[in-house]
């Protein structure tokens, strides 16, 4: 088995990358076992790569050691390749999807990630793309969209920067018309805040949007908010980052497999952080899609008991 840590020096500011690599080489200078660190030099070069080892047949655990988007190259990379098992150690902004596993220590333990457990995951597919956190429209990808452009500034902290496009976002005109469809039902016309469907429970630098989602659970979670008053949204904010956005009467929350919207205008979508931009497109559950690495020392919580079994220390 060999461990390729995928290292994205410009996540989060650059500022967890050099300790992440000391350590991945101070365990490794105790440990004979086989690894490779590779820095990231462009958008897309962890995809094209881990795909590369991927397709060589080889037993490769996968690190990526960056934020949301240096994961989901990574995932697209080795998608459908059952040689491979990938695991997350933070060093972005957010690291929102380990949010909602269990402290975010436990997953940059370099130790506790080699000798982890492997446990099958769901996935989000998004047209041909795939997704281990969240999707959404409206909004939420607008924020996620000027997120990027905050987060460059200096001493601004992930969480700040969803906070700042929040603010940005806030004065523009709120509500995308879309026409949205979940699991097999009908295709409605929704005037929405937006709509997201999501595999974890965070997203946004620390939002529970969807605090009911499992990412073991072979279901996913779907929330759509109405168009509201920009006095309302204030209010709205607080519990919904808090995960107490469930009774709020502008909110439907459920479960589902799939979720499809059309526009009659391209609108930002958000895939795992990266956006794109286009007038309709389909999310669905990759159920265990992914072989994930969950470190060996976190204890597991009561509710994640009957997803994982015996397959997780």
């Amino acid at each position: 088995m060999k461990n390729i840590f995928f290292v994205n020096p410009m996540a989060g500011k650059g500022k967890e990358q050099k300790k992440v690599i000391a350590s991945i080489k101070e365990y490794f200078a105790k440990d004979d076992g086989d690894y490779e660190i590779i820095v990231t030099k462009n958008k897309g070069y962890a995809e094209k790569v881990s795909r590369e080892y991927a397709q060589s047949g080889g037993r490769f655990n996968m690190f990526a050691c960056g934020g949301e988007g240096t994961g989901y190259e990574v995932i697209n990379g080795i998608y459908g390749f059952k040689n491979v098992s990938y695991g997350i150690i933070p060093c972005g902004s957010a690291n929102d999807f380990v949010r909602g596993l269990g402290d975010i220590s436990h997953f940059r333990d370099i130790s506790a990630q080699v000798n982890g457990s492997v446990v099958p995951v769901d996935l989000i597919k998004a047209n041909d793309r795939y997704c281990i956190n969240s999707c959404s429209v409206g909004m939420d990808a607008m924020v996620a969209r000027d997120m990027g452009i905050f987060k460059r500034l200096p001493f601004v902290s992930g969480s700040l920067a969803y906070n700042l496009a929040i603010v940005k976002t806030f004065l523009k005109k709120f509500g995308v018309k879309i026409r949205l469809q979940i699991d097999d039902g009908e295709l409605n016309n929704e005037n929405c805040l937006f709509a997201v469907i999501a595999n974890g429970a965070y997203y946004g630098g620390g939002y529970m949007g969807a605090p009911d989602a499992v990412p073991f659970d072979n279901k996913l979670n779907f929330t759509k908010v109405d168009v509201i008053s920009k006095l309302a949204v204030l209010g709205f904010l607080g519990k919904y980052k808090s995960g107490k956005h469930d009774s709020i009467e502008c909110c439907k929350h459920t479960d589902c497999e799939k979720m499809y919207f059309e526009s009659d205008y391209k609108l930002p979508v958000n895939l795992d952080g990266e956006i794109v931009e286009t007038d309709r497109m389909s999310f669905s559950i990759v159920k265990n899609g992914l072989n994930f690495i969950m470190p060996n020392t976190l204890p597991i919580d009561l509710k994640w008991k009957n997803k994982v079994g015996a397959t997780a220390k």
